[in-house]
């Protein structure tokens, strides 16, 4: 588990950036945090940096937004209007779980333990007027994917 200060905005971007170097196929990271943590900053920043220019909003009244890069299909969930379990179960959303996409999702526990597990995770709080996030590793993958988050992190 490593914590990290992000002072500002700004900085979340950066840590989204950072994450970019660990993006693989098949790897799933699940993004925690209340309501204006910074979740969908986050994305923002990880998809510039693989070089997504188009808008990036959250995909909550969606559920899902798809974006494409190159080869890679990445997943960008955000289940925070997900009621239950079943309302998951029968969105199909299960199928896009594969070794081929990336998966990321804000709010996992709506799906009610339905989710394939994930790589890495990040929570994200509020920390007087910035925010402080946790990236606990929950695989091989996930640690992997934050040692490489970890390398190419710039606090400033």
């Amino acid at each position: 588990m490593t914590r990290i200060e992000l002072p500002d905005e700004a900085a979340t971007t950066r840590l989204g950036a950072a994450l970019a170097g660990g993006v693989a196929p098949g790897r799933v990271l699940f993004l925690r945090g209340e309501l204006g943590a910074g979740k969908t900053t986050l994305v923002r920043g990880l998809l510039r940096a693989l070089g997504y220019a188009g808008r990036v909003k959250s995909p909550t009244y969606g559920l899902l937004e798809l974006y494409t890069l190159s080869s890679l299909n990445l997943y960008h969930f955000d289940f925070y209007r997900v009621k239950d379990r079943s309302e998951w179960v029968s969105s199909g959303f299960r199928d896009y779980f594969n070794p081929e996409s990336v998966c990321v999702v804000e709010w996992p526990e709506r799906a009610g333990g339905s989710l394939a597990p994930a790589d890495l995770e990040v929570s994200l709080e509020f920390a007087g007027e910035g925010r402080r996030a946790t990236l606990t590793p929950c695989s091989e993958a996930g640690r992997a994917w934050l040692d490489a988050a970890l390398e190419r992190w710039q606090p400033a």
